[in-house]
């Protein structure tokens, strides 16, 4: 069984910035795509941005120069870092990973439930 737990989300005023964080946890063999997505409010959820095993990574044009995915490999954990926030970045957050699991081999998709951005003065 695996798990993700997302932090971070918050309130903030336009401009300012916030870190997402979500880890992953269980029985993990491999984790072969990290992302973040996010879900505005009577908006489909969107791709924010993605970063692949060899960590190349893919940011939306909406967010490109403001936003920027991490991750460290060790602690099977993805960022979010938010600069320069709008608030048309208000939405859910969630967090996406594929992972292979060390019992099963199977290749499983997993989301976090989420985390609330909210930006406004």
């Amino acid at each position: 069984q695996v798990q993700l737990v997302e932090s971070g989300g918050g309130l903030v005023q336009p401009g300012g910035s916030l870190r997402l964080s979500c880890a992953a946890s269980g029985s993990i063999l491999t984790i072969m795509h990290m992302g973040w997505y996010r879900q505005g409010p009577g908006k489909e959820r969107e791709l924010v941005a993605r970063v692949t095993t060899s960590g190349n990574t893919n940011i939306a044009d909406s967010v490109k120069g403001r936003f920027t995915i991490s991750k460290d490999n060790a602690k099977n954990t993805v960022y979010l870092q938010m600069n320069s926030l709008k608030p048309e970045d208000t939405a859910v957050y969630y967090c996406r990973m594929v992972i292979t699991g060390s019992t099963t081999y199977a290749i499983m998709d997993y989301w976090g439930k989420g985390t609330l951005v909210t930006v406004s003065a």
